[in-house]
């Protein structure tokens, strides 16, 4: 029933805002905690998450309709009432009706006189947010909105705040270790090819049995850039330092013909036990996992007694601000301190990591973030400090111009 989505929405929403976790792993507990149907799980999903797109916009509305105080739970409630009535489009009965009965009945008068009044005066607050700054009417916080605007323009701005609240079309790569394109496309007739990218589709639904079989791989397009660049060779030895959830372990193995030695590595023990099972799934057979935090430790031993590497790829932890389309809070969890922190973080990866590049090799640094302080200035950084680093391209994919999720890759060569 669709009541037992909005409850399990409010759910989501009270956990975040009291909780320092983000939504994906907040849904994740919620759904293994819970026996939601597929409907509602999707209910669930587009509730929550439409709420977090949409919260200043949301919280506007809110303070429009009542000047005195509301308290944080009773807001949560207005929050999901409010994105039903204006950005769903749910009948005004059902918004109304089913958002009440969250409420303790001592507060329910209260949701719906609010909510009712929000239903008779629709035209009226659609044109006092449409009057609203950017920030405000596409919910973005202002630091980030300053920072687009001078970095890629006014118009581009709109283009990318508009384009990060709208749902992601479902991405997803053909695996050609257990299927070839012709075979996947013929078994899933649901899946549409995009031109110009021939491992890559988009699926109407999710493909479980595709899924389950390894035959593809859920990904953007933009994160096959950095892969690319890399461009491994078989029977070469790859060192994949950031690789978790395998992704692009898998893409470089295919590249590769499951022929030669990846080295995939992550900090986080979870995290390897997800990759793993992915490579599993997949059919990659050429990758040994190790955990290994490259800020806070000498390389392993066993890490190191594997090189020299012939390709690196550092695709580096980041602020993901050019995701955000599919990760949807993390425009909330980002302060203005986060670029030049992960900027430091970076770069100590690089300069742990290049030592196990030979002479000759290639090594590939990609994020994807669009913000300057994590590509541009990290390439700087390390042409200056490593000069036997020489740049040979750079790839930068934007949502309002390349119609994908943001990402950054270069390309050095380490000419000894």
């Amino acid at each position: 029933m669709k009541s037992s989505a909005r409850r399990a929405a409010l759910t989501a929403l009270k956990t975040w805002r009291s909780k320092t976790l983000f939504a994906d792993s907040i849904v994740s507990r919620l759904f293994g905690e819970t026996n939601l149907t597929a409907q509602d799980r999707a209910f669930t999903l587009e509730l929550f998450y439409g709420v977090l797109r949409n919260l200043t916009l949301l919280d506007f509305w809110v303070s429009f309709l009542r000047s005195s105080r509301v308290e944080a739970d009773l807001r949560d409630i207005l929050r999901l009432g409010l994105y039903q009535l204006f950005l769903l489009e749910t009948s005004d009965h059902a918004a109304v009706y089913e958002t009440v009965e969250l409420a303790k009945k001592k507060h329910r008068s209260l949701i719906n006189g609010i909510l009712r009044s929000a239903s008779r005066r629709k035209d009226e607050l659609a044109k006092e947010a449409e009057a609203q700054p950017i920030e405000i009417r596409t919910s973005h916080p202002n630091f980030l909105v300053a920072r687009w605007e001078r970095n890629f323009g006014t118009a581009a701005t709109e283009i990318l705040c508009a384009w990060n609240n709208k749902p992601p079309p479902l991405y997803a790569r053909i695996n050609s270790l257990r299927i070839d394109r012709d075979a996947f496309l013929r078994d899933s007739p649901g899946s549409r090819p995009l031109a110009g990218r021939a491992q890559f589709v988009e699926l109407h639904s999710l493909q479980t049995p595709a899924l389950a079989g390894g035959h593809c791989y859920i990904q953007d397009p933009s994160t096959a850039v950095p892969c690319e660049l890399l461009d491994p060779k078989p029977d070469e030895k790859i060192l994949d330092a950031c690789a978790a959830p395998g992704g692009k372990t898998s893409y470089i193995a295919q590249l590769m013909q499951n022929r030669g030695a990846i080295v995939a590595c992550d900090r986080d023990p979870q995290r390897i036990e997800v990759l793993q099972e992915n490579l599993a799934r997949l059919g990659v057979e050429i990758a040994r996992t190790f955990p290994c935090d490259w800020t806070r430790q000498h390389v392993a031993e066993a890490i190191a007694s594997l090189g020299p590497f012939d390709r690196i790829l550092i695709d580096a932890p980041c602020s993901n601000t050019g995701a955000i389309r599919r990760r949807v809070d993390v425009r909330w969890r980002l302060t203005p301190a986060d670029f030049q922190r992960m900027q430091r973080r970076q770069i100590e990866i690089a300069r742990a990591i290049f030592p196990l590049l030979k002479t000759g090799g290639v090594l590939v640094y990609s994020t994807c973030s669009l913000e300057p302080e994590e590509n541009k200035e990290v390439v700087r950084h390390l042409l200056t400090n490593m000069p036997i680093l020489r740049l040979e391209e750079e790839k930068l994919s934007l949502p309002f111009r390349d119609h994908f999720d943001g990402a950054f890759a270069a390309k050095f060569i380490k000419t000894g």
